[in-house]
């Protein structure tokens, strides 16, 4: 008798499957590359924020500000410190740490108060075979 064994998504796997949920949920429309910081991003509008908010909290479980950056885990305050720190109008959101990868979000205000950009990015040992695929999941191929 052969048995057959299941398979558990690895926490790599796990990440990916949810970014493309949030991906699909995300409210506005494609994602582009910022090669500064080696993440997607996208521009809304402020009447979109409760979608883009609904959107993240599939995925970003962890919410970071000026407020509470100091006691958030080392991942998430590289993290910050890689991406030029948290102002006071900022929010990093972070997925659960765990494995070899975490994601991130950096909601960022223009200070328009018309304008917001989100980018989205993964942080912790990441490959060159994570970055493409994470580019190829938002569709950012270009730079």
């Amino acid at each position: 008798m052969v048995r057959l064994m299941s398979t558990t998504p690895s926490t790599t796997e796990l990440l990916f499957q949810s970014l493309g949920r949030f991906r699909k949920a995300w409210p506005k429309g494609g994602w582009s590359w910022d090669g500064r910081l080696n993440c997607v991003a996208s521009s809304f509008v402020i009447e979109l924020t409760d979608d883009a908010q609904l959107a993240l909290r599939d995925v970003f479980v962890g919410q970071w500000s000026t407020k509470n950056i100091a006691v958030a885990p080392q991942a998430v305050r590289d993290i910050a410190d890689t991406t030029g720190g948290i102002r006071s109008d900022q929010i990093l959101y972070s997925s659960e740490p765990g494995g070899r990868l975490i994601s991130y979000g950096l909601w960022w205000p223009w200070g328009d108060d018309v304008t917001l950009s989100m980018r989205v990015g993964l942080g912790g040992y990441v490959s060159d075979a994570d970055l493409a695929r994470f580019r190829q999941l938002f569709g950012a191929l270009e730079d």
